[in-house]
This record gives structure tokens, sequence and C-alpha cells, in this order.
């Protein structure tokens, strides 16, 4: 039960540090590998890890949990993609940036600017070699045919060019930016997500093979939604069931090659996987209680172990740091619990592009043989922003990014000290929530994204904004914003606090 008298205080600048001293040890070892593996619309309880109910067997991610630190309050900065994958190169909220609502599309140009501060580039002044493998979802600069009409160019109410129409991209031109702008030395990537176009892979930022071919889409009508993508180009011999394969098999041929050179290396890897379209194998089929999304998923951690098992064989587990999240919550919608009876979100409310928790607390485990205490767990609440911050700490560097707190003492140390500083929640509609402590506060009604009802006209003289405390009420069930109008007016500040302010 709540307790009433409990004395609430949220001041912006101010929070608890987790303070611990790192060893000599620590201080001396030799730079790590990192490799920082994102699943794609995994949920919270689609691990066994995390949901002891899950329908779906994940013996190897689980066992990379046993092996490291496993976060139990870690959130994506938005509960779609495009705008998460953001927060992680750089540190900071994509709300800052022309993107204030769901992604980027097929032809957006390169979001992230030249001279921003990444992630890639922190490793880089440490001499590590860099690369990213899979997909980018972040935007490329188009090569366009000399003419076309200003109607065919796409913006947003501020003017400025989210993107272009297919027919007036010259696809025999490759782009002119995109990973390699911002600090990737390698990139095997695909443009956005698999159901998608242009559906082709780019190499150091050339297409492997001519945009040639076109598909008429799959299951457009969408009765299915796991064997829906989009038509739209597509590149010669473009196959949709060997895109996980081959993202892992250009892993794993990096990771090799990695090994016979003197720098360390820091390796992205946001795989296509389980989003959409759901394409397991064909030995695959029945291997799961959760349908074809389960078998998908089983399909993903059957991977994730090859490319562990690799990094073992090689020699390499001591001295890499793995990462592995989901860029956010699963695209599970009622019929699907209904028929299968797994909840892939486990007991957050709500799906994929929610402001609710089942939108964005995700997945996340890290494992450092031996600096890493094996089968930790992590309460304390934290975005993926926290990776640029964190790389900072790991590699003695200042880190400039304003939304990221480092989690390294807190991986490194057995401190249980929590943190209170506010972190900020978006959904794919662009609304708002701030999680402080155990509350969380919802600016505006309905979801906010995929469950419905997405939006709800306030009534007259009814307070729209929502209040949960996460720690007694994980399903957010119960709305306690008329019990508690201070901790209401106190988080509206800062919630505002936090968006006014400028990276500038």
């Amino acid at each position: 039960m709540i307790l009433r008298n409990k004395i609430f205080r949220i001041t912006l600048f101010t929070c608890l540090f987790v303070v611990s001293c790192v060893t000599k040890d620590l201080e001396q070892i030799k730079s790590p590998n990192v490799i920082y593996i994102l699943a794609d619309d995994l949920g919270y309880g689609d691990l066994g890890c995390y949901n002891k109910k899950s329908k779906i067997k994940t013996p190897n991610i689980d066992k990379l949990a046993s092996e490291g630190m496993m976060f139990t309050d870690m959130h994506s900065t938005s509960s779609v993609c495009t705008p998460t994958r953001y927060s992680i190169l750089t540190g900071e909220y994509a709300w800052r940036t022309r993107l204030k609502s769901g992604v980027l599309w097929s032809y957006g140009p390169l979001m992230i600017p030249d001279e921003k501060a990444t992630v890639s580039k922190l490793f880089k002044k440490e001499n590590y070699n860099t690369a990213v493998i899979g997909k980018w979802h972040l935007g490329l600069d188009w090569q366009l045919k000399k003419s076309y009409k200003q109607d065919d160019i796409i913006t947003n109410d501020f003017g400025l060019i989210t993107d272009y129409s297919e027919k007036i991209v010259d696809f025999s031109k490759n782009p002119t930016r995109g990973p390699s702008n911002i600090g990737f030395d390698y990139h095997y990537i695909i443009p956005a997500s698999l159901d998608i176009p242009p559906y082709v892979y780019l190499e150091g930022g050339m297409f492997t093979s001519p945009i040639n071919d076109y598909t008429e889409g799959s299951n457009l009508d969408r009765d299915k939604d796991g064997d829906f993508w989009r038509p739209g180009p597509m590149a010669q011999g473009f196959e949709f069931y060997e895109v996980l394969p081959e993202f892992i098999s250009k892993a794993k041929d990096y990771i090799s090659k990695s090994k016979k050179k003197k720098n360390p290396f820091f390796l992205y890897l946001p795989l296509a996987a389980p989003h959409t379209p759901w394409v397991p194998k064909v030995n695959y089929d029945g291997i799961s209680q959760a349908g074809q999304y389960g078998e998908f998923v089983t399909m993903v951690d059957d991977h994730i172990g090859d490319l562990l098992d690799h990094l073992k064989k090689l020699g390499l587990e001591e001295d890499t740091i793995v990462v592995f999240a989901s860029d956010n919550g699963p695209y599970w919608k009622q019929p699907y619990i209904d028929e299968f009876n797994h909840r892939a979100a486990g007991e957050l409310r709500g799906m994929k592009g929610d402001i609710y928790d089942g939108g964005h607390r995700i997945p996340h485990i890290v494992r450092w043989p031996g600096k890493i205490k094996a089968g930790s767990k992590n309460d304390i609440p934290n975005t993926l922003a926290s990776f640029y911050s964190t790389v900072a700490d790991l590699l003695n560097l200042d880190s400039s990014a304003i939304d990221s707190h480092s989690i390294f003492s807190q991986l490194v140390s057995d401190s249980k000290k929590e943190t209170y500083r506010p972190i900020i929640h978006h959904s794919s509609e662009g609304h708002y929530a701030i999680r402080q402590g155990d509350w969380k506060m919802i600016e505006k009604l309905g979801s906010g994204g995929f469950s419905l009802p997405k939006t709800v006209k306030p009534k007259p003289g009814v307070r729209q904004e929502r209040l949960y405390n996460m720690r007694e009420d994980l399903s957010e069930k119960i709305n306690l914003a008329e019990d508690y109008p201070k901790i209401i007016t106190d988080m509206k500040y800062n919630l505002d606090s936090i968006r006014s302010i400028s990276m500038n």
C-alpha cells in the first residue's frame, strides 16, 4: 500500500549518484572489445530470464543474463525504433531533433549531422575499429533524379525534409551520406526495417546488388501482421528469410578479422528481427508455442548463441563486453495474447508504440566476464541513452550528451544505491511521460501509440494527466493523479524543464 505521508521531492538538476570506487585493476585493464546487439521489437516478456511464463524458449539469451547483469527497469527512449537508435548513438532524446513523432521512412536523409558527437566517434578517439552491421533506419542521403517536382519532397510542419518519394530516387547511384559520416569505419546494412523498401544491402556505402527488381509486397491487407511487408524496389536476389543469418554471418566475419588487428573493436549489431515480417526459416516450423512470432524469436536466440559461441572459440569472450537490448516493446496485440496465452510484454501494459511501459520497458543485459558480477540484477530506472556516457566512462573520456546518464559504476560495483534522476518516455504519436523514482506521470490520455484508444479528448474539468506508482502497480491499472496533485504539479514542471533544454 502506498504511504500517503511519503515525502516526494523532485529536483531536476539534483540527484543521488552512485558513488563507487573502481579498483586499480579496473583502471589498468586492457581496452575491451564492445558488441552492442539490438533486437528489433523484442518484448520484455519474451525471454525466459524476464518472464518464467514465456511460451518461447530463449536459452542463449537467458544464459547471457546468467553470466552478466540483467536490468529490470531499462527503457528505450521511444516506443518505436528510429528515435531509440538515435539516442543509443548520440545520448540524446530524438524529440530534440526534427523527428517529433514516428520514425523515418524509406528515403529520409541521415538525421545525425556529421559534426554531432556519437558513440562511434568516442571509440575512434581511443583507436577502436568501428562497425555497424544490421538494420540502420537513421536515414541515408539518397541521390535524386535530375528532374523531380517539389511536391515529391515530403516535409514536416517545420518545412524540414523528412522523406522523398521512391519515384524521384536514382537507384543507379549509391547514397552520399550514411554510417561512415558519423564514425563507423565499416558498415553492412539494410536502410530501414525489413517491411520498408528499398530492400537492399549496402556495404561500405555501396549497393551489393543492383536495385533492378520490385516486390508487390506481402499480405497488404494485414490479416496476419507477421506476414506483412510493403511493396517497393528490391535488389536482385534479395531474400527476406536470409537477412538475419546474413547479418550474423557478417558479424562473425568481422569479429574474426578484428582479432587479427592490433586495436580493439566496437561492433554495433542492430538486428532486423523479430520485427515484421516474421520470417523464420522452415526448420523452425512448430518449434514455439507462440506461433510464427515465437518461431522467429527462437531463431533470433539461436543466432545470438551462434555469435557468442564464435566469440568464445576465438578466445575473445573474456576481453569483450556484450550488451543486449531491444529497441522498443513488442508488436503483440490482444488477439495474439488470447490465441497463444503468451504475453510478449509480460505484466506490462501496452505494446510497441505506446506510452505505457509495454511500449518502452525493454530487456537489457550486459556481460563482461570478471568485471560484472554474474547473475546480478539492476532495478534502477534508466534509458538506452545511457550507453553514450557509459562508454565515455569506460574510455575515461568526457561526456557531452545532455540526456545520457552513465551506468558504468553500477556495472562494476556492488552498490545498490538508487538514483532519482528523471527520465522521459515518448510514444509513436509524440505523447510524453516522465519517470522519477517509483512514480510515472503520463501527460495525455490514451496510449499515444498502437493500443486503442490512441488518443482521448479530456472532459471539461477532468484532469488528463495520469499518475502511477510503478513499484506497486507495474501494469498501470490504478491512476493516482487525484490523490497526489502536488506530485503531478512537480512532475509537469520537471517535464517542461527538460523539454526546454537546448542542445546548442
